[in-house]
């Protein structure tokens, strides 16, 4: 048994059990989820200079949000875990769906329409081969 107050042990057994995978994440961006995984599809598995490549020419607007997680990822990569960004590549992404924001647009003879302006989380985890 672990010496130590119980915050201590626990700290110190979530260190041991984290995920040692350079990652990024951006919150409530104001993307459909659907739209959004349409580019995330065409990076996965591709190294991540290949990928920054493919998003930079990519005319959907979620590819230049896209394009500043995987920056974000790859500096996280050198700058925190000293790993090497030319031996990159682009493991898993991810893109949840985050809050909705429903308003109301006025039709004919009185009616309103709902619409709904969705949001999502997008979250890309780099690896070295």
């Amino acid at each position: 048994m672990a010496k130590g107050h119980r915050s201590q042990v626990k700290k110190q057994r979530n260190e041991e059990n984290r995920d040692k995978r350079p990652q990024a994440t951006v919150k409530y961006v104001g993307i459909p989820a659907s739209k959004a995984k349409i580019v995330l599809d065409q990076i996965v598995g591709k190294d991540a200079r290949t990928a920054a490549a493919l998003l930079k020419y990519n005319p959907r607007v979620a590819a230049s949000i896209i394009a500043k997680v995987l920056n974000s990822a790859m500096a996280n990569a050198e700058n925190n875990l000293g790993m090497d960004v030319s031996k990159l590549y682009v493991e898993e992404v991810k893109a949840g769906q985050g809050p909705t924001l429903k308003r109301v647009r006025p039709r004919a003879q009185g009616r309103a329409y709902r619409i709904l302006k969705r949001s999502c989380h997008i979250s890309i985890i780099l690896n070295e081969r």
